[in-house]
């Protein structure tokens, strides 16, 4: 795992010094450099060493000196790849490193060479012979990349604010990305806060020319649901045992380090599964982390504990008060190179944090609520649909009045909380129900905050193609394509990305493998939410393995009491001033929330992460 930068064209040494050392969180054990003032081509590497540890430093080169790379990620199945290429007459320098696989598959496939990786990347070949770059990212966007088409420069990186760090990069703020950071909580790809930048979005790539700076972008793979009508509950017992012995293939392919390695473990079916597996391949004991807190209604260390004892792991518990843990925001807030409003962000770095005092990798669960249909909104799509087919427009309001007049919890979804969240999206269209569900302000209420909103089908645009996208689809479908293709990856991807690589830690998402997606994509909907019960299919699966406690627990999430803590916190004195917004529009929104009138807790969360930003807008 590492951080990666570069450029073409107009820029200097130290530029790429500045760049690449605004890299050394995600890269603490080396940096590497190609330096190029006749070609205009500067690389930057940062490492953190997880394999091949003596032979994979980069940027790496084939014997020729002709192609390089500069790679942040894991490629799974090098193995099988690397024999390929060695039977096709490749010959290695290293003697496993998945870096060098990438330099020959290019010299193999050329631009074909993404979509035959299954793992988690983002890197950048050099390749003299045709004059030009190329750049990929992965299937869901595990691992981050930026770039800057400025006048005369190219510009590329892991960070924004390592980006920013180039001379040639401007800082100015994009109205556009602020908006959707307020409409979703998260700026989808390829927007950015900044101005002509952007991100490359998952399942993507692109070529650069080296002299004309010319780019071409290219989709090489998409998330698409093609579900098999022909499999029916019949087919149960089946399908449950193939995802089974899926999970362990991805956990066994996920094992390979040079370095320690362990679990994430909350207590909830996901973890619990590939702490599972994990124990089945591994000759040594394995390690599992989880955080702890004192806050009942937040804590899940009871259920972790369970679990292993059951599979026997060498378990480690840190307990915590959160509200201690508050005085952390700013500081973890500033850290993060573009806002992001999951307030879970604090307990995941927390967590990573105290996984990485004892191992450089863990593996986690992430994808698998979004893949198999986890999260609270799939509960609530046959109830909506319902209430809006038959509830008049004077009653629904009415409705809505009442709820917002409901006292205020500052407990873990409460029953409030949900309703008046139900109750906002369903006063707009299907496509718009779970973005509106989850904003950070409702779209009535940009007017306030924004001088000049964005119409909703420019400010959902990205919800609403999803949706609209494959009309033949039921509702539980194209509610877990929203998840999979926008929130996956923009928000829960990001945030667990930058929260372990504040601490230089390895995540691993089993869930995400080529193999279990692909499985999955085929599965008609009643496998994975059936008579009311989320993750169906999945729970069956693991049944066998897990205690009984761990499949029949109600779904907790890894969050923090941040309507409470929006509450104690001191507002944001002297801030700094934000294009395009109406500045008092905040400081009414503390106040208001301070008193327990409104529940702000996602804007504020949102405004502070503006406002602790680094980026020098």
């Amino acid at each position: 795992m590492c951080g990666i930068a570069g450029f073409v064209g107009r820029g200097s040494r130290t530029d790429i010094r500045a760049m690449t050392a605004a890299l050394a969180h995600r890269g603490p054990d080396g940096e590497g450099f190609y330096e190029n003032d006749e070609e205009h081509v500067f690389l930057g590497h940062r490492r953190l060493s997880v394999r091949d540890i003596k032979g994979g430093a980069q940027p790496m080169w084939d014997s020729t000196r002709e192609t390089g790379i500069v790679f942040n990620g894991e490629i799974y199945n090098f193995l099988e790849l690397r024999a390929e290429l060695e039977a096709a007459g490749a010959k290695f320098q290293t003697s496993h490193s998945d870096t060098e696989v990438l330099i020959h598959g290019y010299r193999h496939w050329g631009s074909g060479l993404a979509q035959r990786l299954n793992g988690m990347f983002a890197f950048a070949i050099m390749d003299k012979t045709q004059g030009r770059l190329y750049l990929a990212r992965d299937r869901f966007g595990e691992k981050p990349l930026f770039y800057a088409p400025q006048k005369d420069t190219f510009a590329f990186s892991s960070e924004l604010n390592s980006l920013e760090k180039h001379s040639q990069v401007q800082g100015e703020i994009s109205n556009l990305g602020l908006q959707k950071l307020f409409a979703y909580g998260y700026i989808p790809a390829p927007n950015t806060l900044l101005q002509n930048v952007f991100k490359l979005p998952a399942g993507h790539q692109m070529t650069v020319d080296l002299k004309t700076l010319e780019t071409k972008i290219t989709k090489y793979w998409e998330f698409r649901l093609t579900p098999d009508e022909g499999l029916s509950p019949e087919n149960d017992d089946e399908l449950a045992q193939q995802l089974q012995d899926l999970i362990s293939q991805s956990v066994a392919r996920r094992l390979v380090s040079d370095v320690p390695l362990g679990v994430f473990l909350s207590g909830g079916i996901d973890s619990s599964a590939i702490l599972s597996a994990a124990a089945t391949h591994s000759d040594a004991t394995v390690s599992s982390f989880t955080i702890g807190f004192e806050e009942a209604s937040y804590d899940e260390s009871r259920y972790a504990q369970i679990v292993a004892e059951h599979a026997g792991s060498k378990h480690h518990l840190k307990s915590l008060n959160l509200g201690n843990a508050q005085h952390l925001i700013p500081e973890i807030l500033g850290k993060l190179d573009e806002p992001i409003g999951d307030a879970s962000l604090l307990p995941t770095y927390l967590l990573s944090k105290f996984t990485r005092e004892h191992v450089t990798v863990a593996l986690s669960g992430d994808g698998a609520d979004e893949l198999f249909a986890g999260y609270d909104p799939f509960l609530a799509l046959k109830p909506a649909h319902t209430y809006q087919k038959y509830v008049p427009d004077l009653a629904h309001k009415l409705f809505t009045g009442f709820a917002n007049k409901m006292p205020k919890s500052g407990k873990n979804m409460s029953l409030d909380f949900k309703l008046r969240r139900t109750l906002a999206g369903l006063s707009y269209p299907e496509s718009l129900w779970a973005p509106v569900w989850m904003a950070p302000l409702f779209p009535e209420q940009m007017k306030d905050f924004f001088k000049e909103p964005l119409p909703l089908e420019d400010l959902y645009s990205e919800a609403m193609e999803i949706w609209d996208s494959n009309p033949a689809a039921d509702r539980t479908d194209r509610l877990l394509s929203f998840f999979t293709q926008l929130y996956l990856q923009n928000n829960i991807l990001t945030k667990v990305d930058r929260a372990s690589m504040m601490s230089s830690l390895e995540t691993r998402a089993i869930f995400l493998d080529n193999d279990i997606v692909d499985f999955c994509t085929k599965l008609p909907s009643h496998f994975k939410m059936r008579n009311g019960q989320r993750k169906y299919l999945l729970k069956k699966a693991l049944k066998p393995l897990l205690p009984e406690e761990t499949i029949r627990r109600k779904k907790k999430g890894f969050g923090i009491p941040l309507a409470d803590w929006m509450r104690k916190m001191p507002e944001v004195q002297s801030p700094r001033t934000v294009p395009g917004v109406e500045m008092g529009y905040a400081h009414r929104q503390w106040a208001e929330h301070n008193s327990g009138k409104t529940d702000n807790r996602f804007f504020l969360w949102n405004w502070l992460a503006l406002q602790n930003s680094p980026l020098g807008y």
